[in-house]
């Protein structure tokens, strides 16, 4: 993981002239004549003599959103250059998400630079922080030419309001969380070659052991012995067998107890019902939902939550040979309850179920649930916007939550009607309708049958919004984004804060 180091600065001409950043940031937005200098640009604008918004308008800048710009200082500042990048059209205010993606397209630009002084910071301190930070990420394990490196420092300029002591505490908050996501991330785009249960396990316990967290692993003979069916049977196909992850977060004056759970496919092939050829390398995001889970654990430590945060990671690989589980066969869960299988590319909710039936024996107050579950739920909502299901109080203040994070959840029903379609002739209940309609739902009620009586809960199904198959945008690069580890952070200091 590469980072950059973190500063606070005062953002005045005085300031400017000693900096010993090589690039100075500043934000344009996009008024009715040109672009218009954002809040922050002051100071550098003075060193131009007030004419740097019509410097920029000669270049071609228009401050629309993520638009770059640059433009050198001939000396008028230590700084070489100046960074412009727009926030968009002007308007009465600027948004925190308009900060951190105008943010993250300056991150991207700024790679191979050693210093930045990011003025940005005075309209919103943890959004051009976070934006910053996940802008610059780049994964490259696995290149033999690495490029140029992120920015190695960032000075932010300090908000006019609040205090020093406040300002620091956004600084450490807001990176410690960007730190977070790239945790997952680089969980995400790791080769299934190089990630599979075990090696996920091994890379659990030294984040465990780092952060002081409690650490268990239950193997596929323990799976066994307790009657793990789910995970049992979706990785029985592998050659490389299945784990059961938990891990806790137990301050010592905790208020709420909080249970996570993540769905681990660490590579999907579809099992017996084979996905089709085209894209199936993206499936190695599958276990985008556990990587953001642990992230988000090892995050509560961090950060000091007054709470009890217990994640429980279900890993597997669902492939298929003679040891496969079939369509056709009945699994008896984790808790009791039996399920026909009539879809074996329908696993994620099958490992999931487990993790969540134990996780309900802790009494949690809240349990939050996050996976790849459902293609259904792209072709409902996009690749940008995730499906928030669960009970209906909480699952609202989860998706509110959501979209103020910027990460986009949608607050979606679990209509009664579809409980049907998940009757089995067999067993408890089958899993999968045997019809296409109001899939991401159904997996959503499914889920539900597994939820104990009066538990806050709620299912965040991310298969769009975990993996970026197009175009860098925003603080987004392509690949794996560690949705929803800011939405969780946020929903935990939520808890924290209002029980």
């Amino acid at each position: 993981m590469t980072v950059p180091k973190l500063a606070l600065s005062d953002n005045t001409g005085e300031a400017l002239a000693k900096t010993r950043a090589d690039v100075v940031v500043i934000g344009t937005l996009a008024g009715e004549d040109g672009p218009v200098l954002a809040p922050g640009a002051a100071a550098v604008d003075a060193a131009f003599d007030g004419r740097l918004a019509g410097l920029l308008a000669t270049l071609g800048a228009s401050g629309k959103a993520e638009e770059v710009v640059k433009i050198p200082t001939l000396g008028k500042l230590p700084a070489a250059v100046v960074l412009a990048v727009g926030l968009g059209k002007e308007g009465d205010t600027v948004t925190a998400e308009q900060v951190r993606r105008a943010a993250g397209a300056a991150g991207r630009a700024l790679a191979g630079t050693d210093r930045a002084f990011v003025t940005l910071s005075e309209l919103d301190l943890q959004a051009a922080v976070e934006g910053t930070i996940l802008g610059s990420y780049v994964f490259t394990a696995y290149r033999s030419e690495k490029g140029d490196a992120p920015v190695a420092k960032a000075d932010f300029a300090s908000p006019a309001t609040g205090t020093a002591r406040e300002h620091k505490a956004t600084l450490k908050a807001a990176g410690s969380i960007a730190e977070a996501v790239i945790t997952a991330r680089d969980l995400i785009n790791t080769p299934p070659n190089d990630l599979y249960p075990a090696s996920f396990a091994d890379r659990a316990k030294k984040l465990a052991e780092d952060n002081g967290l409690e650490f268990e692993v239950l193997d596929e003979k323990a799976l066994k012995r307790k009657g793990f069916g789910g995970i049992l049977g979706v990785g029985g196909g592998s050659s490389r067998p299945p784990r059961l992850l938990r891990l806790a977060y137990k301050p010592a004056k905790a208020g709420k107890k909080v249970a996570l759970v993540g769905k681990g496919i660490t590579f999907d092939s579809g099992g017996i019902s084979l996905k089709p050829a085209a894209n199936m390398d993206h499936m190695t995001s599958d276990m985008s939902g556990a990587a953001g889970v642990l992230a988000s654990v090892v995050l509560a430590a961090k950060l000091k939550y007054p709470l009890e945060v217990v994640a429980h990671i279900p890993l597997a690989e669902n492939l298929p040979s003679g040891t496969s589980y079939r369509p056709g066969d009945v699994l008896t869960m984790y808790g009791g309850k039996t399920v026909e299988v009539l879809n074996t590319d329908a696993e994620g909710r099958l490992v999931l179920v487990d993790a969540m039936v134990r996780a309900a024996e802790e009494n949690p107050d809240y349990l939050i649930e996050t996976s790849t579950l459902t293609g259904a739920q792209v072709v409902a909502l996009g690749n940008r916007t995730a499906g928030v299901m669960g009970s209906d109080d909480f699952r609202d203040r989860v998706a509110a939550i959501m979209q103020a994070s910027g990460e986009n959840g949608w607050p979606m029903p679990l209509p009664e009607e579809l409980r049907a379609d998940l009757d089995s002739r067999l067993a408890d209940l089958a899993n999968v309708t045997g019809h296409r309609w109001g899939g991401m739902l159904a997996a959503g009620i499914f889920l539900r049958e597994f939820v104990a009586d009066g538990l806050d809960w709620v299912h965040i199904d991310i298969a769009g919004p975990s993996f970026n198959t197009g175009s860098p945008w925003g603080y987004t690069g392509k690949g794996g984004t560690g949705v929803p580890v800011r939405t969780i952070a946020a929903v935990l200091a939520d808890i924290a804060a209002n029980g």
